[in-house]
């Protein structure tokens, strides 16, 4: 993934609805939502929604197809799971990541946090 569009994927994020709005998604899956469903699960108005759908979407965090007279919207899961591989592609000395509870990840007395 390019820096760029790593930058943009965070940004992206970094907002509070679109966060709700993405987090929603990845729980709905493959199979995605429509958008009244996102916009009632989230409280977030229709008009603020199709907002935050399009940063997503420019971003490349989230996907959108017609299905009859819906709009059903996906979170991109390869974008998400490149930017997650780049966050912990160091982690650990550049050793794979493990399990947040494993001792190369867990602060100890000797490990500072």
């Amino acid at each position: 993934m390019e820096m760029k569009a790593i930058v943009n994927a965070l940004a992206a994020l970094a907002q509070d609805s679109r966060l709700a709005i993405y987090r929603t998604l990845v729980q709905a899956g493959p199979a995605g939502l429509p958008a009244g469903k996102i916009s009632e699960i989230t409280g977030i108005p229709p008009s603020s929604l199709s907002f935050h759908l399009k940063e997503l979407a420019h971003a490349d965090m989230a996907n959108s197809r017609q299905d009859g007279r819906f709009v059903i919207y996906t979170a991109n899961f390869s974008t998400m799971n490149a930017l997650i591989g780049y966050l912990t592609e160091n982690c650990c000395g550049g050793n794979p990541c493990t399990p947040a509870s494993s001792p190369c990840c867990t602060p100890t007395e000797e490990t500072p946090s």
